[in-house]
C-alpha cells in the first residue's frame, strides 16, 4: 500500500509557475493568504535563500530534474510552441533525470500539469501516470492537457482539475506496494491573471493595499507589448488581485492533496517538496515578469530566488529557516539521498546534495564541500553571487552589475564603476568564468548565442542560433547586440 516506510518515503513534488519567494505568508508576507503552506513550512524546514538556475521556465526545470546547467543540458530559453504531438520534441533526449533513478530504485512515477521541456504529451521513461499541458501556459480554465498521450483538455479550473487528478492517483497508488513519486507542477501564479480565478478567492483580495508589491517607476529595460510590460497586463490591481488570488487557490488545492496523503495513513512516509520554477516582479524593481521581464535579462533576487519547503515528520527538521545559499543545482542529488538513494551521479557536475542540512545537521559548507555560492545563467547572462555580494556579467558588451548585498540588499546601488571595487569585480568575474568553463559544455554554451527572452524553439542541434526567434515585442533598444553602456 504504497511505501510505509519512512526511509524510503513516497516523494510528492509540488512546483508553482513563477511564483516569487516573496509571495508566502510564511516568508513575511502579510498581504497574501498561503495557510496550507505556512503550516507545512512550520512542520518542516523552509529554504529561504533557495534559488533557480535559471530565471525562466524550461531552463530552470531542465536544471532541477537533471541537476546540470542550460550550458551542459542546452534549454536557454522557455520553449515557444506546443511541442506535442507528431512534431514533438524531447528537448531532454538522452539526459538521465532524477526520475530515471527512481524508476530504476522501483518507484511507481507520476506526473500531474505542467512538463514544458518537450514531447510534453509523452510519458517520460517508468511513468505510470502522465497527465501534462500542451505546453507552457494557458487560461486557466479548458486547458490544453494530454492524458497519457491523447488530448483531454481540462474540462473546469485547472488548478482544482490537477488537484483532483492527484487525489485520485495518491488513493490509487495506496493499494499498490511500491513507493510512490509524483510531480504535481500548478501553472499557478503563472498569467493570464485579470478574471481567471474563482470569485470567491479573489473577492479576500478586494481591500488588499498590496504593500509587499511596490508599483516602481518602470525599468528602463522593460520590452513592452501594445504599451504594456512583456510580462504583465494592462489592469496592474485586476493581475495583482488575480496572481495572489492563483496562489491562494493553489494553497487549498495543495491542502486537498496533503490531507489526502494523511487520510491514507502515509504522511509519515512521504517527502513532500514544495518550490517554484522561477521568482517573479509584480512591480518590484519597476518590472512586471521574471528575467525576461528586461531585455537585457535581469538577475535581481526577485527574479532567481523561489519558495522552498522541505517536509517529512520525523526525517526533517521541523519549523526550521534555512538561510544557506543554495541551488537548483543541487535539488537532484538532495531529493535522492532525501529518499534513501545514492547521490553521487548528480554530484558530478555543479550539484551537491544539502540532505543534511534538512536533517539539521550540517552546514552548506559541510553538505556541499565548497565555497558558499550560487550561479545562474540566462543565455548571454551570468550570475554569481555570495552572501554578501552580486555580480552580473552580460556577453559580449555588457552592461555588468555589482552590488553590496549587506549594505544594498534591494540591489539598488551598481557599483560596478566605482574603482574601489576593480579588484573584487575582477576576482567575481574569474570565479565566475572557471565555474562555467569546469561545468559547461562547449557544444551548448549558451554565451554565444541569441537569447533574447523570446523563446527557444528548437534543441541547439546543427543551427543553434536559428534555434531562438527574435522578439516581438518592443524592445528598448535597436539591436540586441552590443548591449548599451559597457562596462
Amino acid at each position: 500500500m504504497a511505501s510505509r516506510d519512512p526511509q524510503r518515503p513516497n516523494v510528492l513534488l509540488i512546483l508553482s509557475d513563477d511564483q516569487g519567494h516573496w509571495a508566502l505568508g510564511c516568508a513575511g508576507n502579510d498581504d497574501i493568504r498561503t495557510p496550507r503552506l505556512d503550516a507545512l513550512a512550520a512542520g518542516g524546514t523552509r529554504l529561504e535563500n533557495f534559488f533557480c538556475a535559471s530565471p525562466v521556465c524550461s531552463p530552470a526545470r531542465a536544471s532541477l530534474f537533471t541537476g546540470n546547467m542550460p550550458s551542459r543540458h542546452g534549454v536557454h530559453d522557455w520553449l515557444s510552441g506546443g511541442h506535442a504531438g507528431s512534431s514533438g520534441v524531447d528537448f531532454l533526449e538522452g539526459q538521465r533525470l532524477f526520475t530515471d533513478e527512481l524508476a530504476d530504485a522501483g518507484y511507481r512515477l507520476g506526473l500531474s500539469g505542467k512538463w514544458h521541456l518537450g514531447a510534453n504529451d509523452r510519458p517520460r521513461p517508468g511513468f505510470v501516470h502522465w497527465y501534462a499541458h500542451e505546453s507552457g501556459g494557458s487560461p486557466y480554465h479548458d486547458a490544453p492537457m494530454y492524458r497519457e498521450g491523447e488530448r483531454a483538455p481540462a474540462a473546469g479550473y485547472l488548478t482544482d482539475v490537477l488537484a483532483d487528478d492527484t487525489v485520485d492517483f495518491v488513493r490509487a497508488e495506496a493499494d499498490h506496494g511500491e513507493p510512490f513519486y509524483l510531480s504535481l507542477h500548478f501553472t499557478a501564479p503563472h498569467k493570464p491573471w485579470k478574471g481567471q480565478h474563482p470569485p470567491h478567492v479573489e473577492s479576500l483580495y478586494d481591500d488588499c493595499s498590496f504593500a509587499s508589491c511596490p508599483q516602481e517607476e518602470p525599468h528602463p529595460w522593460q520590452p513592452l507589448v501594445d504599451g504594456v510590460p512583456v510580462g504583465g497586463e494592462p489592469d496592474v490591481r485586476a493581475a495583482l488581485v488575480g496572481y495572489f488570488a492563483s496562489v491562494t487557490a493553489m494553497d487549498s488545492a495543495i491542502g486537498r492533496v496533503l490531507d489526502t496523503v494523511a487520510d491514507q495513513g502515509l504522511t509519515e512516509s512521504t517527502l513532500v517538496v514544495f518550490s517554484s520554477d522561477n521568482g517573479f516582479n509584480c512591480g518590484h524593481h519597476g518590472i512586471w515578469g521574471k528575467g525576461n521581464g528586461t531585455f537585457p535579462q535581469n538577475m535581481y533576487d526577485t527574479s532567481v530566488k523561489v519558495p522552498a519547503i522541505i517536509s517529512q515528520p520525523g526525517r526533517i527538521a521541523a519549523g526550521q529557516v534555512r538561510h544557506d545559499l543554495l541551488s537548483a543545482y543541487d535539488f537532484a542529488a538532495t531529493l535522492l539521498e532525501c529518499a534513501g538513494l545514492d547521490p553521487a551521479p548528480y554530484e558530478q557536475g555543479p550539484g551537491r546534495s544539502f540532505a543534511s542540512l534538512l536533517r539539521g545537521t550540517g552546514t552548506a559548507e559541510a553538505a556541499g564541500d565548497r565555497p558558499v555560492v550560487v550561479y545562474d545563467e540566462y543565455g548571454p547572462v551570468r550570475m554569481i553571487r555570495t552572501a554578501e555580494w552580486k555580480y552580473v556579467h552580460r556577453y559580449p558588451h555588457g552592461p555588468h552589475e555589482l552590488y553590496d548585498l549587506v549594505g544594498d540588499p534591494g540591489e539598488r546601488v551598481n557599483l560596478i564603476r566605482e574603482p574601489t571595487h576593480r579588484d573584487r569585480v575582477a576576482l567575481l568575474r574569474r570565479q565566475l568564468d572557471a565555474w562555467f568553463r569546469k561545468h559547461g559544455d562547449p557544444a551548448t554554451d549558451g554565451t554565444r548565442l541569441p537569447v533574447t527572452g523570446a523563446g527557444q524553439s528548437a534543441p541547439l542541434g546543427d543551427d543553434p542560433l536559428g534555434a531562438f526567434p527574435q522578439p516581438e515585442w518592443e524592445d528598448p533598444y535597436a539591436n540586441p547586440y552590443p548591449y548599451a553602456n559597457p562596462s
